[in-house]
C-alpha cells in the first residue's frame, strides 16, 4: 500500500536540472524543532520528510526494514529514524547531536535541525538555534509544559527568534480533547508573557498520525488555524527584515586576484548596497564610495542581506579581515567594554579573568569576562547571585576585549551582536554570547597620545625594553634568580625595575587572595603595569609562580612575542618543598593555607619557554649568568 500512496518528484529522475531550477528561486526558511525529551521533535521532522516526497525509493525501504527492528511504534513507520542517525541516539530513542534535513514545497525551501531535548545538550540547540528564522516548541499533550519547554523557549527569544509555533504533539493519544489543548496554550501564553514573547502561533498535531501537518485535520474540527506547514510556508524569513536595516558587511577577505584589482569580499549581513553608496570602513572610519559591486554571475547593480559579495572601493583605504564596510550615515558602535548574556557550554565553568578567544563575525580578540551579575533560572526567570558560570548555565556579566571591535546589539544585528568563546588553550568552544549594549566608560575613556614616544624613551636608554618573566613554584628560586640578573643588569648600566610577587601583593594587589580568579587578575595587573614599564623604555624583570598558561599568554598578548621572554624556573616539588623558606608548604599540608601551588592548585610548567633554568644543577649565580648570556644583546 505505501508503494501506491508514496511517489517522490518524477521530475528528479527525469531532468535533474531542471528540478533544480524550480527550486532555484524559492526563498529558504531555516527553523529548528525543540522541547523536551521525547515530545517528537524527530518523529515531526520525519513526517514533513515524508509527506513532502523527500525520501527516495532506497531510504524507504531502509525505513520500513529498520522501523520493524529499531522502531518504537509497532510495525507502521517511525519517521524519528529518518533523523536520528547515531546510533546511540536509535538505541535510547532520543536525539544527541543537531541533525540538519533539508526539503522543499512549492512555495518554499526548508533547512530544519532537529535539537536534542536533555538539558545536558543545550549547547547543541544553542548552535541549531543560532541560525534560525523561526522555532518549532513541541510540548506532548500528555504532560504539558516541562521545564525543557521553558528553557528552550527562553534561549529561542534570547537567540533572536520572533517567529515561534507552539505545536501541541501527540493529540491522537488525548482523543483530540480541545479543553487540554486550551489549557497548554494558555500555560505556556503565560510563562511567554513574563519573558518578552510578544505572540507566537499555537497549532494541535499529531506527528505520527500526521493531524493539521500538511492538511486540516478531520480529528480537530474545532481548530480553524493554519497546518504546520502552511505557516511555515507564509511566515516572514529573517533576512526579509535584514535587508531593510543599514547596510553592514564584515569582511572576511581582501581580494587582490591581480595588481588592477582590490576588493573587500563578505556575506552582507544587513542592508542594501549599490554603486554609488557612501560606506565606512570601522574601526578606522575611513569613508569612501562603492565603485561596484561583484558577484560571481558578474557586477551588480544592487546586493543584498544574504549575499557573499566583493566590494570595489573609489578610494584606497585600509581595510582588512575583521573590519566592517557599513553605511557612512549609521556606521555600528566600536567599544571594548560590554554588558553580554552568556551562555555557557563547557563541562569546566568560567574562569572569571581568564582570557577567552572571543570571535564576533569576522573579528578575532581577546576577552575576560567579569563576574556575573547574576544567573538566570530558567524555571523561575529570577536572577540568581552566582561568582561563575556552569555548564548550561546561562548568565549576564561584563565582558572586556583587549581592542575595541565593530558591534550592534544583538537584537538589532545578530552578525555584528552575536559571538563564540573559545578556550586559548584547548580551542574548544566553551560559550555564546549576546552583546546588549557597550558600557558607557568605554565610550568616556580614550588612548591619550603623547609626543614622547616608546622608541624615544628606549632610544634615551640605549637598550631594547623587554620583559623577563620568571616563573617557578613557591621556592624554586625566581626572586633570588632575578635579583641576581638585575645586579648583573645594572653593572652593564642597562635600566631595569624587578617586580617581585611578595612586594607587589603590598600594595598594587594588598586586595587580592590567592583564588584562582583573583591569581589570574593578580597577573592581569601586573601584565598592564609591565606594559607600561615598556613603554618607559625599561627592561622589567618579574618573580612570579603564575601557575596557569593562559594568563602566562595574555601578558605575552599585551606586550609582544618579540619582548616578552619567559624563564622557567625549574625546580621539582619536592625540592622546593625541602627548601621551604617561608613555612609556606608546610602550612599547605597541614591545610591551613588553600589554593596553595603544588599542594591543592595545580602549576602549568610552560611548554615551550624562551629559557628554562634548572636550580638544582645551576648555582643562582650561574643561572643568572646563562640567562645573561642568552638575552645579550639587549642593547
Amino acid at each position: 500500500m505505501t508503494e501506491q500512496v508514496y511517489q517522490t518528484d518524477a521530475l528528479i529522475a527525469e531532468d535533474i536540472e531542471a528540478y533544480l531550477e524550480q527550486h532555484q528561486n524559492k526563498s529558504m526558511l531555516r527553523f529548528i524543532t525543540c522541547g523536551s525529551v521525547d515530545d517528537g521533535k524527530s518523529t515531526l521532522i520525519g513526517r514533513l520528510l515524508y509527506d513532502s516526497k523527500m525520501i527516495f525509493e532506497d531510504q524507504l525501504a531502509a525505513l520500513e526494514s529498520d522501523s520493524k527492528k529499531v522502531g518504537t511504534q509497532g510495525q507502521e513507520i517511525d519517521f524519528a529514524l529518518l533523523v536520528d542517525g547515531l546510533a546511540a541516539e536509535r538505541e535510547q530513542g532520543i536525539t544527541i547531536d543537531v541533525a540538519y534535513r533539508f526539503f522543499a514545497t512549492e512555495k518554499r525551501k526548508f533547512i530544519v535541525a532537529d535539537c536534542p531535548g536533555h538539558e545536558q545538550y543545550t549547547r547543541n540547540m544553542v548552535t541549531g538555534a543560532s541560525t534560525a528564522d523561526l522555532a518549532v516548541i513541541l510540548i506532548d499533550a500528555r504532560k504539558g509544559m516541562l521545564v525543557q519547554t521553558k528553557r528552550h523557549s527562553f534561549l529561542c527569544h534570547q537567540l533572536g527568534i520572533r517567529n515561534l509555533v507552539l505545536a501541541v504533539n501527540k493529540m491522537d493519544l488525548i482523543d483530540y480533547d480541545q479543553a487540554k489543548f486550551d489549557a497548554i496554550v494558555a500555560d505556556y501564553a503565560q510563562f511567554a508573557e513574563s519573558i518578552g514573547i510578544e505572540n507566537f502561533t499555537a497549532i494541535p498535531i499529531s506527528g505520527f498520525k500526521g493531524d493539521n501537518i500538511t492538511t486540516l485535520s478531520g480529528n480537530t474540527p474545532w481548530y480553524a488555524g493554519p497546518t504546520l506547514v502552511d505557516h511555515l510556508e507564509q511566515v516572514e524569513i529573517n533576512a526579509a527584515g535584514d535587508a531593510e536595516k543599514s547596510f553592514r558587511m564584515p569582511v572576511q577577505w581582501v581580494n587582490r586576484p591581480n595588481l588592477d584589482f582590490r576588493g573587500f569580499s563578505g556575506l552582507i549581513a544587513s542592508g542594501t548596497v549599490k554603486p554609488g553608496d557612501r560606506v565606512r570602513s570601522l574601526p578606522s572610519g575611513k569613508v569612501s564610495t562603492v565603485k561596484s559591486v561583484v558577484a560571481m554571475e558578474g557586477d551588480l547593480d544592487e546586493a543584498i542581506a544574504g549575499q557573499s559579495v566583493t566590494i570595489c572601493l573609489d578610494d584606497e583605504i585600509d581595510c582588512s579581515r575583521g573590519d566592517v564596510l557599513a553605511s557612512a550615515d549609521s556606521p555600528p558602535e566600536v567599544a571594548d567594554q560590554f554588558e553580554s548574556t552568556i551562555v555557557w557550554m563547557d563541562d569546566e565553568p568560567l574562569v572569571v579573568g581568564r582570557a577567552y578567544w572571543m570571535k564576533l563575525g569576522t573579528q578575532t580578540v581577546s576577552v575576560t569576562v567579569a563576574h556575573p551579575k547574576y544567573e538566570i533560572d530558567v524555571n523561575t526567570m529570577e536572577h540568581l547571585a552566582s561568582q561563575t558560570l556552569h555548564l548550561n548555565q546561562i548568565g549576564v556579566a561584563e565582558i572586556t576585549t583587549d581592542k575595541r571591535i565593530v558591534f550592534d546589539p544583538y537584537v538589532e544585528n545578530r552578525a555584528l551582536g552575536g559571538f563564540i568563546l573559545i578556550d586559548k588553550i584547548t580551542n574548544h568552544t566553551v560559550g555564546a554570547g549576546m552583546l546588549h549594549f557597550s558600557l558607557r566608560r568605554s565610550q568616556n575613556v580614550h588612548w591619550q597620545a603623547t609626543d614622547i614616544t616608546r622608541e624615544h624613551h628606549a632610544a634615551m636608554k640605549n637598550q631594547t625594553p623587554r620583559v623577563l618573566w620568571f616563573t617557578g613554584l613557591s621556592g624554586s628560586g625566581k626572586s633570588t634568580i632575578a635579583n641576581e640578573v638585575e645586579k648583573k643588569l645594572a653593572i652593564m648600566n642597562r635600566h631595569t625595575f624587578l617586580l617581585d610577587g611578595d612586594n607587589v601583593r603590598h600594595g598594587l594587589n594588598k586586595d587580592l587572595g590567592f583564588t584562582e580568579s583573583d591569581r589570574i587578575e593578580n597577573i592581569r595587573r601586573i601584565g598592564e603595569v609591565c606594559k607600561l614599564m615598556t613603554d618607559a623604555g625599561l627592561i622589567v624583570l618579574t618573580a612570579f609562580i603564575s601557575p596557569f598558561r593562559a594568563d602566562r599568554r595574555l601578558v605575552r598578548d599585551m606586550i609582544g612575542d618579540g619582548e616578552f621572554i619567559e624563564i622557567h624556573v625549574d625546580t621539582p616539588l619536592e625540592v622546593a618543598e625541602a627548601r621551604d623558606v617561608k613555612g609556606l608548604y608546610k602550612k599547605a599540608r597541614e591545610g591551613k593555607l588553600k589554593n596553595f601551588t603544588g599542594i591543592d592548585s595545580p602549576y602549568e610548567a610552560p611548554e615551550n619557554p624562551e629559557i628554562r633554568v634548572n636550580t638544582v644543577e645551576m648555582t643562582p649565580e650561574e643561572a643568572a649568568d646563562y640567562i645573561i648570556s642568552r638575552i645579550l644583546p639587549l642593547k
